[in-house]
């Protein structure tokens, strides 16, 4: 990284009172992950598996998407929730695999399109796909990975798991249009931004946890507590991924740090910053995410208001209220060496900006 960059993301660490994360903070997820060792690893293969095609682009950006990593969260879920409610499964009967694996590709076609749609050129700290195979690739590519997820749900056979998945896949799009529409928006309600994060990170976290459940067979009121398990940990999720584009290194965050800035999205730490701001604080707000005009200066500029506002504490404290009913949602189910993993999970996403 350049000095500017360095300088700009030691002044928000400074402002924000948020360091960056370390590999110390992903351990409760590192642990989750081992914990479901095998099956994680048989999701895998069927992801690798999967993404084949005798057209040639298809593998080639599949092994860029693979060699980009990622936590595999979504699909953590839906294995850590079935093992959760009792499943077993056997050489002839690994449901919980095939569906994670479709619970990924339902994330990673919908990052492939949002990254055309935002322009971006950083995932996960490398070039992006569009970036490297342009954005005509990029959507067609997604396409691909949406219609292997339906696959992946036909195959599964179960009505009940395809309208979950089906509905999440719908509700992600609503979210990602609601977005677009509030962008450059101020006047954006806290509620309306809550209504597209629940849309476009939310609603895929509580269904990857709901057909945990369904595969187990399990009743109706332990599904819908592994959906409000979801549901709580995937706001979570994005509200402190929305406080480090603000807060974070480059380099862990894995894209330009004040990208949200530069495309006038509407988030909390913006919203909070605003509201909290002086009629000069608020006219620079105005400028620079309503008419888009920005200077090299202003992010270190809205970086230091975001501290003078305590706007990414505020962000942390409302993603502390879902993390802990998340992990509230799970106390009906026995205790357990993996409930007390999922329960690890919750609080670490809010403890990665700490």
């Amino acid at each position: 990284m350049g000095g500017a960059d360095s300088l700009t993301e030691t002044k928000a660490q400074q402002t924000s009172g948020v360091a960056s994360p370390d590999n110390r903070e992903g351990s409760a997820l590192q642990a989750l992950s081992a914990f479901l060792k095998d099956d994680m690893e048989a999701c895998n293969r069927e992801i690798v598996a999967r993404m084949q095609s005798p057209v040639p682009l298809i593998p080639q950006l599949g092994a860029h998407l693979v060699a980009a990593g990622g936590k595999r969260l979504r699909p953590l879920l839906t294995l850590a929730s079935a093992r959760l409610c009792g499943y077993q499964p056997d050489a002839e009967n690994q449901r919980h695999v095939g569906l994670a694996a479709c619970v990924e590709f339902i994330h990673t076609a919908t990052l492939l399109h949002d990254d055309v749609v935002d322009e971006s050129n950083l995932r996960r700290g490398l070039a992006s796909a569009n970036a490297v195979f342009g954005n005509k690739a990029s959507v067609l590519v997604g396409d691909f990975l949406f219609a292997r997820s339906f696959q992946l749900m036909t195959a599964d056979g179960s009505l009940k798991v395809m309208a979950i998945l089906s509905s999440a896949s719908a509700t992600i799009a609503e979210g990602e249009v609601l977005q677009m529409a509030t962008q450059n928006d101020l006047s954006t309600p806290i509620e309306k931004y809550l209504e597209v994060i629940h849309g476009k990170t939310a609603a895929l976290f509580a269904a990857a946890c709901r057909v945990g459940a369904v595969v187990a067979e399990r009743p109706e009121h332990e599904e819908a507590a592994l959906e409000a398990y979801g549901t709580n940990l995937g706001m979570a999720f994005q509200l402190v991924d929305d406080a480090l584009d603000y807060a974070a290194d480059q380099l862990v965050l894995g894209k330009t740090v004040g990208d949200d800035m530069r495309e006038g999205k509407i988030t909390l730490p913006v919203l909070a910053a605003y509201q909290a701001g002086d009629e000069a604080e608020r006219a620079f707000w105005l400028r620079v995410i309503e008419t888009g005009e920005q200077t090299e200066e202003d992010l270190p500029h809205a970086l230091e208001l975001i501290g003078r506002r305590g706007a990414i504490q505020t962000t942390l404290d409302r993603a502390r209220i879902y993390a802990d009913a998340a992990i509230d949602a799970l106390s009906i189910f026995p205790e357990s060496p993996i409930r007390q993993l999922m329960m690890d999970a919750a609080s670490y996403t809010v403890s990665r900006a700490n």
